[in-house]
């Protein structure tokens, strides 16, 4: 191990004309993210397939976004004047082994997952929008449903290949290059040998942190890139760690009487699970996912008929939803209609769908659950599918009220996170908050991480004002629980999440952020806006 790197020159042919699209209908369908957030406007849009050429560009060009899916909620692949790189060409796999897949950055989230499943692999940090592409999700340390099991993108990361604003290359294998006691690294480019600093803030101690620069002693320069927003590379390639066999996946959908309930039935599926993973008992219950839907949203999936496309039927006493995700060793998997059809007969086997389905029982639910066994794909695909119907009619109120009572109007939302024991704490700042103002508002999230995003619905433009001082004065409180206030989809543009991110590490934080950037793009071509 060394804290020293080399550059390598790019691979890779230059066109003799590198196509540059201007073309009005073209860049309108790259000058917005799904946040929506105004002023969208590229200066051009280009979509090279080889290094040589992405180093090409950035050379030629004052300033960069490099954008995969744009399914970015913070404005960070909303362009504001620069040259929009896409990497929609890049999107293959390069290469595919017992215990890892290398992709290009453009590859979906979507197609790599059935890709997977071919082989009976599983690659599980998948955020909740699988369109999402691998570029993308690593340069934002993206997390979803399953992390309170897996963890986030970081840790499933193996090798990155980085094309550096200089126009130079780095091949990054975790381990290669480890950070000097005292707190930097050395990159040797062909034409100069820089140091670059790290930061010495201390990151918040929760599974899920998408805020700013990685930190930490003897830190691995791979994770400086992860959960950089593009602002320090242009990721090109990245080699994931996956799993194999596939574990099956069961997944129930649980309406509950009231909050208190959900959250405590989820307290209740949380101890055993982690208990099951520490004596590594393959007869214990193992759920790597726990999704909540409050009131509000529930009300939102019976306006726009999201329960009624789906076939799901919601009944009247559903106040709020768990969607769980139970996992199943392949055993338990062949046999799982068997033990459902028997789980209440006295001697039903002591397996973990037995466990579940005995659990539900006993919380008074097990009449009102719906559940998918594994393989019953199209079920499963429904209910999450309902899942995501409620972020998708926030924001359809969001444009509705963006179109008829102010243009300014934006989505307004927090992602924030904190330890599990403080989760009930940290919604009702949010309720209370919300409540105050008179605002109407909706909270979702993975309850099993203790992650949740608040989201006002907006009926003016004052309502966004007041939003926006409930999410800064709730993110305070967060950052004391000892939790984080940008939890899984970075900071991107958006102002207040800019804000948090100021209230997290401090003016000093920032400063030292800004000298890592400062290294590695003097010029600040790379995603100018983002993140600062």
């Amino acid at each position: 191990m060394t804290h020293c790197i080399k550059t390598r020159a790019p691979r890779g042919n230059v066109p003799d004309t590198i196509e540059i699209i201007t073309d009005r209908d073209q860049l309108a369908a790259v000058e917005h993210d799904a946040a929506n957030y105004p002023g969208g406007k590229a200066f051009a849009l280009v979509k090279p397939e080889s290094e040589a050429e992405i180093a090409v560009i950035l050379q030629r060009y004052a300033k960069i976004l490099a954008v995969g899916a744009q399914s970015s909620v913070t404005g960070g692949a909303t362009p504001n004047g620069e040259v929009v790189l896409s990497l929609a060409r890049q999107d293959h796999i390069l290469e595919s082994g017992s215990e890892y897949i290398r992709a290009q950055a453009g590859l979906a989230l979507r197609t790599l997952r059935e890709t997977l499943a071919l082989e009976d692999k599983y690659y599980p940090p998948v955020p909740s929008y699988d369109g999402a592409t691998v570029g993308g999700v690593i340069a934002t340390n993206a997390a979803g449903p399953a992390t309170f099991k897996y963890g986030a993108t970081r840790q499933w990361v193996q090798a990155l290949t980085v094309v550096l604003v200089s126009g130079e290359v780095l091949d990054l294998e975790r381990g290669q290059c480890i950070a000097h006691p005292d707190g930097y690294f050395e990159i040797e480019e062909r034409t100069r040998h820089y140091r670059l600093p790290i930061p010495s803030y201390k990151m918040p101690q929760v599974p899920k942190c998408s805020a700013g620069y990685y930190a930490a002693p003897h830190m691995d320069l791979i994770d400086l890139f992860i959960g950089s927003e593009g602002t320090l590379g242009v990721i090109t390639e990245a080699t994931l760690h996956v799993i194999s066999p596939r574990p099956g996946i069961c997944v129930a959908l649980v309406p509950c009487l009231h909050e208190a309930q959900a959250l405590a039935l989820t307290r209740s599926l949380r101890e055993i699970s982690l208990k099951t993973r520490q004596t590594g008992d393959q007869r214990g219950l193992d759920v790597s996912a726990i999704e909540y839907m409050d009131a509000r949203s529930v009300e939102i999936l019976r306006e726009d008929g999201g329960d009624k496309r789906n076939t799901i039927t919601l009944g009247l006493d559903a106040h709020t939803l768990l969607l769980i995700q139970l996992e199943l060793i392949p055993e338990w998997t062949a046999r799982a209609y068997d033990d459902l059809a028997q789980a209440l007969a006295p001697d039903a086997p002591d397996v973990p769908l037995v466990q579940f389905v005995r659990i539900l029982e006993q919380s008074g639910r097990l009449e009102e659950t719906e559940m998918a066994m594994p393989r019953d794909w199209g079920r499963i695909e429904q209910m999450y599918a309902l899942r995501e119907a409620v972020p998708n009619g926030v924001n359809a109120r969001v444009l509705r009220a963006k179109q008829h009572q102010h243009p300014s109007i934006t989505k307004m939302a927090a992602d924030m996170i904190v330890p599990f024991d403080y989760l009930e704490t940290m919604m009702q700042i949010f309720q209370k908050g919300f409540e105050a103002h008179g605002l109407d508002y909706a909270i979702w999230g993975h309850a099993s991480d203790g992650n949740m995003h608040p989201n006002l619905l907006p009926r003016s433009l004052s309502d966004l004002r007041q939003a926006q001082r409930v999410i800064l004065e709730g993110g305070k409180a967060v950052i004391a629980l000892g939790g984080c206030p940008l939890a899984e989809h970075g900071v991107g543009r958006n102002r207040t999440k800019q804000a948090l991110l100021k209230d997290l590490y401090g003016e000093s934080g920032l400063q030292q952020m800004l000298a890592v950037k400062q290294a590695l793009d003097p010029e600040g071509k790379l995603a100018p806006g983002n993140l600062f």
